[in-house]
C-alpha cells in the first residue's frame, strides 16, 4: 500500500509562513545544534507501541501541542505536570529555539520536539496513543482565499481522531471569530469529535492553570477576546 493510501492527503500549501526570523543568540544556536538533535523525533523509524518509552521520566499520559510559538504554555505545562509526556511541533527556527533554552533551564524530561508539519508527526503516531492535542492561536489564514491553509480541516480531524484515545480531549483557543466558527462547524460535520460546551463561560474562561500566551496578550491589547474550545473524541 503506498504512502498516499495510507495516510490522508496533504494541503499542497504550508499550514504554516514563514521558518526563519532574526539571528540566533549564541545560546540558542547552541541548542538548536545540541538539544533540537536529541529532542527531536526520529520520524524515519517507526513509532514505537508505547510512547511512554520516548521519555526518561515516568510518564502516565501524552500530550500533543501543535505550533507551540514561544513555549510559553508547552513550558509551564511540562512544569505542572511532570508525569506527562509532551510532543511540541513548532516548523518556526526561533520559536523552537526558545522552547529549548527553556527546557534546557527547567531540566525537563518530559519534553520531544519536532521541527517540521505537524501532519508528519500525526501520521507516525500510533493508533489511539494520544490523550490530548492542543491546537492553540494557530495562524487564522484570516483572507477566504487561505482558509484552506487552516489546520483545522476534515482530513487533519480525521488524523486527530485516529490518534486520540477514546474520550481524548482536543484542545482549540483563539482569538479570530472566523476561525473559531469554522472549528465548531468542521468539527460539527466529522461527528467524531463532541463540543463540551452547556453555556457561554464554558468557552469564554480559560483553560484550569492557563498561563496565557504571547498572541493571547495581543489580541487583549487590540481589543478582541478569545474562545477556548474543548472537544471529546467521541
Amino acid at each position: 500500500m503506498s504512502d498516499e493510501q495510507q495516510h490522508p492527503t496533504r494541503a499542497t500549501e504550508a499550514f504554516y509562513g514563514r521558518r526563519k526570523g532574526k539571528p540566533l543568540r549564541e545560546r540558542q544556536a547552541e541548542g538548536m545544534a545540541t538539544l533540537l538533535p536529541a529532542l527531536k523525533l526520529d520520524l524515519a523509524s517507526p513509532a514505537p507501541d508505547d510512547l511512554r518509552t520516548l521519555y526518561p521520566a515516568a510518564i502516565e499520559r501524552m500530550r500533543l501541542e501543535i505550533g507551540f510559538g514561544g513555549g510559553e504554555h508547552l513550558v509551564h505545562r511540562a512544569r505542572e505536570n511532570e508525569t506527562t509526556g509532551f510532543i511540541g511541533v513548532e516548523p518556526f527556527v526561533n520559536s523552537m529555539a526558545k522552547l529549548l533554552s527553556q527546557v534546557e533551564i527547567h531540566d525537563l524530561k518530559n519534553v520531544r520536539v519536532y521541527d517540521d508539519d505537524a501532519t508528519q508527526v500525526l501520521d507516525w503516531l500510533p493508533t489511539g496513543s494520544i490523550d490530548q492535542i492542543d491546537l492553540l492561536y494557530a495562524d487564522p489564514w484570516p483572507k477566504r482565499k487561505h482558509w484552506k491553509r487552516r489546520f483545522v480541516s476534515q482530513v487533519n480531524l480525521e488524523r486527530f481522531h485516529r490518534v486520540l484515545k477514546p474520550g481524548g480531549m482536543f484542545c482549540f483557543a483563539s482569538d479570530i471569530d472566523t476561525y473559531i466558527n469554522h472549528t465548531l462547524m468542521h468539527c460539527r460535520d466529522h461527528g467524531g469529535f463532541a463540543w463540551q460546551a452547556e453555556q457561554s463561560s464554558d468557552w469564554l474562561t480559560p483553560y484550569a492553570g492557563w498561563p496565557g500566551t504571547r498572541y493571547e496578550n495581543k489580541a487583549r491589547r487590540e481589543g478582541r477576546s478569545s474562545a477556548y474550545l474543548t472537544f471529546i473524541r467521541a
